[in-house]
């Protein structure tokens, strides 16, 4: 009997109610304002994504533009673009440095940005030039708070 086992991973989250809507806030990463998330891995590499709150506003997904892997990338730079039945919508690098990995599956499935964005829904893993500005991005109950302000 050979059974694939699927991973579950379970992780903290801050639930935020905007007029009328939950969005999930991850704990255990830190934020952008262009509404990414970042998460510091144990190996010091950055992977990206995009937060339960811009996957919402986008609606369905139909489409994702990946970067090259081995582009380097400054903070704050725009780094690709998504596609839904709503809008375009660029997404941004998070921290300075080297994309060293994106996430192929998201061409075939870009709907994980929908059903999964803290998790299989990543987009690039990024080899920062300069750790300290990770440090920078907002703390999970800093996005909490802004997006109460939306």
């Amino acid at each position: 009997m050979n059974k694939k086992l699927k991973k579950v991973v379970f992780i903290s989250v801050i639930e935020v109610k905007v007029k009328g809507k939950i969005y999930l806030v991850a704990t255990d990463r830190k934020y952008t304002e262009s509404d990414e998330w970042a998460l510091l891995e144990s190996s010091g590499v950055i992977r990206v994504g995009i937060t339960d709150y811009a996957q919402k506003e986008l609606k369905d997904i139909v489409a994702i533009e990946l970067p090259q892997v081995g582009r380097v990338v400054k903070k704050g730079e725009e780094i690709g673009v998504i596609d839904s039945v709503k809008a375009t919508a660029p997404y941004y690098a998070p921290v300075s440095g080297k994309i060293v990995s994106v996430n192929r599956e998201l061409e075939r499935s870009p709907e994980l940005l929908n059903k999964d964005p803290y998790g299989a829904g990543w987009i690039v893993v990024i080899e920062p030039t300069n750790i300290s500005e990770y440090e920078t991005l907002l703390k999970p109950e800093d996005y909490a708070e802004k997006l109460k302000k939306k």
